[in-house]
């Protein structure tokens, strides 16, 4: 395989490294990732500044860091670094789960989502831990399904986000197909005066489950098992479809 690798924790990150010397062992491995940390980022594209690459080498990963965002990374490899296209793009591994309305916040996801975009089969891969530094298990999971998805490639304009639990292999139960979840997070702002009397704030969240079912990301994460949720770029409520269409009738001829 020729893998291009990125993600939204920065070209230092422990799960990056992990993931290239992993997919080492696969094929032909490409690292273009931010060159610091984008978590949350979502699909943000830099159109209003500078784009600039530079050469990065640490502890035997060789690859491109990019002042941008994940999606600039993707654009900037397929477009202008890499003198050959990957076979796939994966993105992560990412230091905390990326499920439920998360996925629209994500880097990670996003990183995934542009290497879809562009037609590249594509996978997010994150841990479901802020304090593990073991990616290997994740790494080794979302090599095995690039291999699987070049033989049998999803839809186009979709892409696989796998989450794995932060345990033990031995209490890990396996792997599930989940639906994306519901919950999200409602943010807290903290006031605060910095030393010179300035009012500033600090964000904090507090978790909200919308929906509880047997069958979503979240849930299985939590129950122990890898969890494999496809995504669709498409998002279009077609549920909504004749709503819309009767709320556009009802208005009649405006123009």
């Amino acid at each position: 395989m020729k893998i291009l690798l990125t993600n939204d924790d920065g070209i230092h990150a422990l799960g990056i490294h992990t993931l290239y010397h992993v997919a080492k062992q696969y094929g032909e491995v490409e690292v273009v990732a931010p060159s610091r940390e984008m978590s949350a980022i979502g699909h943000a594209i830099t159109i209003s500044d500078s784009l600039r690459i530079e050469p990065y080498q640490q502890n035997g990963l060789t690859g491109w860091a990019v002042r941008g965002t994940p999606a600039d990374c993707v654009k900037m490899a397929v477009k202008t670094i890499l003198k050959q296209q990957p076979d796939i793009v994966i993105s992560g591994v990412n230091q905390g789960s990326n499920t439920g309305l998360n996925v629209i916040y994500s880097g990670t996801v996003s990183g995934a989502s542009e290497a879809a975009i562009l037609g590249y089969p594509a996978i997010a891969v994150s841990l479901d831990s802020y304090y593990s530094k073991d990616f290997t298990l994740a790494a080794e999971v979302a090599l095995k399904a690039a291999e699987k998805l070049l033989q049998n490639p999803l839809p186009k304009y979709s892409l696989l986000n796998i989450n794995v639990p932060s345990l033990p292999r031995e209490q890990i139960k396996g792997i599930r197909v989940g639906k994306q979840g519901r919950y999200r997070y409602d943010e807290v702002f903290d006031r605060r005066e910095d030393p010179r009397g300035r009012v500033y704030y600090w964000m904090g969240a507090e978790r909200l489950n919308l929906i509880e079912a047997d069958d979503i990301d979240e849930t299985l994460l939590r129950n122990g098992y890898i969890v494999f949720t496809p995504l669709q770029l498409d998002l279009t409520d077609f549920n909504s479809l004749n709503q819309i269409e009767k709320l556009a009738q009802s208005l009649g001829d405006i123009s």
